[in-house]
């Protein structure tokens, strides 16, 4: 299992390649194998990572069988902490 270190990483990464594959726009997702291959993690924590997230409500997962995801898209709340993010590194507040 993963550290609380590794677990707020993963977390942090599903958001950031999931907002920049799809660019913002909540209509478009992108796959549980395709996450797992970009971010090389291992299935486990990827879905506890979604899991999360989903909690929070900054993403939607369709789950598979076996507890994998299917499809992760951004919710609206999730789009806006990406941007809120990405503007905050512009400025050099991060």
């Amino acid at each position: 299992m993963a550290t609380l270190r590794e677990r707020k990483t993963y977390r942090d990464q599903v958001l950031r390649v999931l907002y920049e594959a799809v660019e913002g726009n909540r209509l478009l997702g992108i796959t549980g194998a395709q996450l797992r291959r970009d971010l090389h993690v291992p299935e486990q924590d990827l879905a506890a990572a979604c899991t999360y997230l989903a909690g929070e409500g900054l993403i939607t997962v369709d789950w598979e069988p076996g507890n994998t995801p299917a499809m992760v898209t951004l919710t609206h709340e999730g789009i806006r902490r990406m941007e809120a993010e990405e503007e905050k590194a512009a400025t050099g507040l991060a």
